[in-house]
């Protein structure tokens, strides 16, 4: 499935939808087609009910390079450049700064969880991209890098945002004013991965492994779990448990947790259907 995407590939197995980045810039560099295509391709996944997880990784040697500022000088260039950038291309660059926004809010709002799988390069988008996934496992060679500073931009779409949340005030901070290259082992101490593998292949092995447990898992309690932590992520323990009590209340009752009791009485291996 890749619904004609010059920017990604969409694999498709057993509940789980592996999203590819492509480039086609080198590097997996995120050009206009793939601020066009990926929006489109995650309301496609999240409306499919055959998808209960997704995994984002990059083809070839890296997860991606970041933004593809060749590729996009054709769109950014003339509302960056000349005498003449007023009100006007300003509110158009706004308006484009917001579309592009939806690659990686569209994911972080996506009822289905996302994992990230990172192997080689993941600079400036790319980091914008996994911040945005609820986790990320990462091969040795991996290199993180907020470098959006070095060429004269403040980060705009996400990272900003959500990686205190996931590594600290102190470690983003210093990522977004140095603009530094993390390695692997750092990324893990300071939280930004749940775990380093040897190589790139065994990171993959896992990830689509970890991929398939949640796919086996009740989706519709796992899409709850994702809302609910989302919702208390900037609430109180209080509110959070109040919201998770009502959540329950409403959508607690279902087939599958009659399967879950059946099985669990029956010795055998649940098989939940998402109803």
């Amino acid at each position: 499935m890749d619904a004609g995407y010059k920017s990604l590939r969409i694999e498709k197995a057993d509940g789980v939808a592996e999203l590819v980045l492509l480039g086609p810039g080198r590097g997996n560099a995120m050009g206009p087609d793939f601020w066009r295509e990926m929006p489109e391709a995650i309301r496609a996944l999240d409306a499919d009910d055959s998808v209960r997880v997704v995994l984002v990784r990059g083809n070839g040697d890296h997860f991606t390079y970041g933004l593809d500022l060749m590729g996009m000088m054709e769109s950014l260039g003339p509302l960056l450049t000349g005498d003449s950038n007023l009100a006007l291309e300003r509110t158009q660059l706004l308006k484009l700064i917001g579309e592009m926004q939806q690659s990686t809010e569209g994911l972080a709002r996506s009822r289905k969880p996302y994992i990230a799988a990172v192997h080689g390069w993941c600079i400036g988008g790319g980091m914008d991209l996994i911040a945005a996934c609820d986790f990320r496992y990462c091969a040795r060679d991996a290199k993180f890098s907020l470098r959006e500073v070095k060429v004269g931009i403040v980060a705009d779409l996400g990272a900003l945002q959500r990686l205190p949340r996931i590594i600290g005030e102190g470690h983003t901070r210093e990522l977004a004013y140095t603009g530094i290259d993390v390695d692997a082992e750092r990324a893990l101490r300071m939280g930004l991965v749940n775990e380093v593998f040897p190589s790139a292949e065994e990171m993959l092995t896992q990830a689509r492994a970890t991929a398939r447990r949640i796919a086996e898992n009740p989706p519709l309690v796992v899409q709850g779990a994702k809302q609910v932590m989302d919702y208390c992520a900037d609430k109180s323990t209080a509110d959070g448990l109040r919201y998770v009590a009502v959540w329950n209340s409403a959508f607690l009752q279902s087939h599958d947790l009659t399967e879950a009791f059946a099985a669990f009485a029956e010795r055998r291996t649940a098989r939940f259907q998402g109803r």
